[in-house]
């Protein structure tokens, strides 16, 4: 006799349990790359939009508003979080109230998402240099998923303005390579450069002068100055950049970067600005590994960072 063959309850229990197993892991993993994604998704939106003020200030967008610099505030009070790109003109901070907000471009990030730390140097907001595109405000603005806070992305800002996203905070460009081995001195000259037409180098045991003309290097009012450059003394290559930190009709606040090359950059130089026909010195670099600096006849003070 032919025997009949179907499911017993047992086999059938058996049958729906393992599917809703499946089920309960597809949904677990569903949801899993649902809350990475938008992690990730927030981290590359912010990264953008620091990136676009970063373009935005270097190019001085805003008609009428030649030399504007952008930045982007950062708010974990709201509901949801939120990012905003702001235009900075003569203002202080982005909570001035004197600032112009109808620029203003509010982004919220994903309500699954939320910015646990802003770690900017005391401060929620990020604002760009006009000529370099460096920033004062470096440090770090992080985001977690708020169903899972082992799940995390921090945004890294570099002093210099370079920006990155990993799992820690980036080491700062100031920390390593070139920029550790650099002498850095403040010159305060209590006088103005903006009439000023040349940098001049001078090596006296070479001897070698080398000059720049310094009208490219002005931003358009005059309120700041930014070079750099790579000379070739010798059989040593030695960089400077010379920029200010402040600069008006009546004084200059002078910063001057000399590479060490790691104690090879040991000539002697002297570091001159012509302004009106006169070789005004400011800098005097000795001849030793230490790239000792003596302050010029033009210079009222000076302090080594």
């Amino acid at each position: 006799m032919r025997k009949e063959q179907g499911f017993t309850l047992i086999e059938l229990l058996v049958v729906i349990s393992i599917l809703l197993i499946i089920l309960g892991i597809s949904v677990h993993s569903f949801r899993y790359f649902q809350g990475e994604g938008a992690l990730s998704d927030s981290s590359e939106k912010i990264i953008n939009i620091l990136r676009l003020a970063q373009s935005k200030t270097l190019a001085s967008e805003g008609v009428g508003q030649v030399g504007s610099q952008y930045g982007v505030y950062f708010d974990n009070t709201t509901d949801p979080h939120q990012y905003v790109l702001f235009k900075l003109s003569d203002s202080v901070n982005y909570s001035d109230p004197l600032r112009n907000t109808s620029s203003d471009e509010i982004h919220e990030i994903s309500k699954s998402v939320e910015i646990y730390e802003i770690n900017l140097g005391g401060s929620q907001e990020v604002v760009f240099s006009r000529l370099t595109g460096e920033t004062a405000n470096s440090g770090k603005v992080s985001l977690m998923l708020k169903s899972d806070n082992s799940k995390t992305r921090t945004i890294g800002i570099q002093s210099s303005g370079k920006i990155t996203l990993g799992e820690e905070t980036p080491p700062d460009d100031n920390d390593s390579g070139r920029t550790k081995d650099s002498r850095h001195v403040h010159f305060a000259l209590g006088w103005s450069i903006q009439n000023a037409t040349t940098l001049k180098f001078y090596f006296p045991s070479i001897p070698q002068t080398e000059t720049v003309d310094m009208t490219s290097y002005f931003d358009a009012g005059k309120t700041e100055f930014d070079w750099e450059e790579t000379f070739s003394i010798g059989l040593v290559n030695q960089t400077f950049r010379i920029h200010t930190h402040s600069l008006d009709i009546l004084d200059t606040l002078l910063c001057i970067h000399h590479d060490r090359n790691n104690g090879e950059n040991n000539q002697e130089v002297i570091i001159y600005i012509v302004d009106s026909g006169i070789d005004k010195d400011i800098a005097h670099y000795l001849a030793d590994s230490n790239d000792t600096v003596n302050l010029g006849a033009f210079g009222e003070s000076k302090e080594v960072q």
